[in-house]
């Protein structure tokens, strides 16, 4: 049996879902046409796709697999069909999955949402976190747009550099530390650091490191904005990226204070397939962007 596009965004529909109702709404279909597309997606790929699990329904570890090399179809069939055309984002009816880590997230995702939210109510941006900064979920598409810092960039991905980021260290805002403290005045008390693989050493003690002096990190959290409250609601000293205490510093009740010695800026990029360069929706998604952070 041969599997055409119609069929392939019904299987879309239900591993979104998880339901035939629900892809049913999502697809704009009736609940007995969807029933019997999924019906002809199980002979199609001689597997269930969709088991009973509870009240609900679970996918197939064969349908999780493939998953993603079905969106990654759609999205080429979408871009081919849609190439050098204009976009109507009044009308998108889209869902956008980003990978960013919560620094950046907790200082970008507002303004993007505003951005979007204004002209393009259709459009739903699924934000997830880092868990591997592995390419292939661009290529098989079950990430759209990347963003965060990256070193090695493979030729089939796209990059637009959005700012520069340093790391500020923050104190509680009654902290009797100095507004700029040196680096002795650093090690006498103790830190948090942030890190979602649970490491404790961070770019400061590098610069600590070549001055024969060690920080005591008392503290060990997996993003930055949990080491932000931690360091409002205790003696501790954090270090989190500079727009995000600028934004939300004085709303938890922290200040922030430069390193002395220096750390080194990183570059906050924007990543994307080429498979997707030119699909008119994504373009615009990624203008949306870049413009949020200008």
């Amino acid at each position: 049996m041969e599997l055409d596009l119609n069929l392939l965004r019904v299987f879309d529909a239900l591993l979104q879902d998880g339901s035939v109702t629900g892809a049913a709404e999502r697809l704009h279909l009736s609940i007995p046409a969807t029933s019997r597309a999924l019906g002809r997606l199980r002979r199609a790929m001689d597997d269930p796709i969709l088991v009973r699990a509870g009240r609900g329904m679970a996918p197939t570890p064969f349908a999780l697999r493939t998953a993603p090399r079905v969106r990654s179809l759609l999205d080429e069939a979408a871009a081919l069909i849609s190439a050098d055309r204009e976009v109507s984002v009044a009308d998108l009816k889209r869902t956008f999955t980003l990978r960013i880590n919560d620094g950046v997230a907790a200082t970008l995702v507002t303004a993007v949402m505003d951005a979007v939210a204004a002209v393009a109510p259709g459009v739903v941006l699924r934000f997830v976190a880092e868990g591997s900064e592995s390419t292939e979920a661009l290529r098989d598409g079950s990430i759209d747009i990347d963003i965060g810092v990256v070193d090695d960039i493979a030729p089939d991905i796209r990059t637009l550099a959005l700012y520069r980021e340093h790391l500020v260290g923050v104190v509680r805002a009654d902290s009797p530390l100095s507004r700029r403290p040196t680096l002795a005045q650093l090690c006498r008390h103790p830190h948090v650091s942030a890190s979602r693989r649970g490491r404790s050493r961070g770019p400061l003690d590098d610069v600590l490191e070549a001055v024969g002096r060690q920080r005591h990190v008392a503290a060990v959290v997996p993003t930055f904005v949990v080491a932000l409250h931690l360091v409002a609601s205790s003696g501790l000293i954090g270090m989190v990226p500079s727009r995000l205490a600028a934004m939300y510093g004085e709303t938890v009740g922290v200040r922030s204070f430069p390193i002395p010695g220096g750390l080194p800026e990183v570059e906050v990029t924007m990543m994307w397939h080429a498979r997707l360069d030119a699909d008119p929706a994504q373009r615009w998604l990624r203008d949306v962007i870049l413009g949020a952070v200008s």
